[in-house]
């Protein structure tokens, strides 16, 4: 919800001092960047829409590996004390699950060292890689797509997004939660991952409509109930489906009258019917819709839409 200066500024706030002017001085059109590798000892790669590149000291943009300017430790070290704002403790929950939320929607992947209990991750010490991934907002991706998820009731269809990584489910699904909420649906959100509303300090930094109901970081099957006990949705959205706990959860959820929106990794339908537990899903007719998108030369499009016996729409 911010433009690409203040989206900028969100960004380099949070990254140390030497790194945040070698930043400044490139000129590069902010809606193209999509990462920022820190990496210890490494040199600092920046994933633009067009491919990877490099950056000198002097913010030039360079292949030559050789030439790109290398993070320090301390630098990785000032970055967290930013990222943090110099209290890694009260991050402990976020980075149990692999990074931090910062203002403006943009997430920071961190990997370290990891502290374990039970087998499973406390904490993360001696963090030495960071991926600071950038959040773009695309409103109106869905306006094509949108009259193709309305049955014949004039109802929402439960909707199943597929696709590989980076081809924009997220994105898709998140302006469809916007403008189904701007148009009177009733939506909660189960945002396991805080990327389709992005929360920080418990504020959407992405536009998810006036009428959404957001549950962050919370596991999708608890979450999926927890929402219909306490906020009643008409609509409720989840991002990457696939456990058998997800199975259960959306089971309930159709039998309490609820629409489905959910993402899915994959390719194609055939290739998440081979899948166990979205087989047994799509065997029961749980969804009535599928949506399949692709990515091709740096950009997403709606590759087919089909219905629940597999016809394209």
């Amino acid at each position: 919800m911010e433009g690409k200066e203040g989206a900028m500024e969100a960004v380099t706030r949070v990254v140390a001092g030497k790194i945040k002017t070698v930043l400044s001085k490139a000129k590069f059109d902010f809606s193209d960047l999509m990462e920022i590798r820190l990496r210890a000892c490494q040199p600092m790669i920046l994933n633009l829409a067009r491919g990877e590149t490099f950056l000198t000291k002097d913010g030039q943009f360079t292949k030559n590996q050789a030439l790109g300017y290398i993070v320090g430790v301390q630098e990785l070290h000032e970055t967290m004390e930013y990222i943090s704002n110099y209290s890694l403790y009260a991050f402990e929950e976020e980075v149990k699950q692999g990074y931090i939320t910062i203002a403006g929607g943009h997430r920071v992947g961190v990997c370290g060292r990891t502290v374990l209990s039970g087998g499973s991750v406390r904490s993360m010490k001696y963090i030495s890689f960071l991926n600071i991934r950038i959040a773009h907002e695309v409103k109106g991706c869905a306006d094509q797509l949108l009259p193709k998820l309305f049955g014949l009731d004039g109802q929402v269809c439960h909707t199943l997004f597929i696709a590989p990584p980076g081809a924009g489910k997220t994105t898709m699904l998140r302006d469809l939660v916007r403008q189904l909420s701007n148009r009177g649906q009733t939506i909660g959100v189960v945002d396991e991952r805080a990327e389709i509303a992005a929360c920080y300090q418990g504020i959407p930094q992405n536009d998810v409509g006036i009428r959404t109901d957001i549950l962050d970081c919370c596991p999708k099957a608890e979450g999926l109930l927890f929402l219909l006990r306490s906020m009643t949705p008409q609509v409720i959205a989840v991002d990457e489906v696939g456990k058998e706990e997800d199975l259960h959860a959306l089971r309930y959820a159709l039998n309490c009258g609820c629409k489905l929106l959910a993402t899915v990794h994959g390719t194609d339908l055939e290739e998440v019917k081979r899948k166990p537990v979205l087989c047994d899903m799509i065997g029961r007719g749980m969804f009535e819709r599928y949506v399949v998108l692709a990515k091709k030369n740096g950009l997403c499009f709606v590759k087919a839409v089909y219905d629940a016996s597999g016809r394209i729409c």
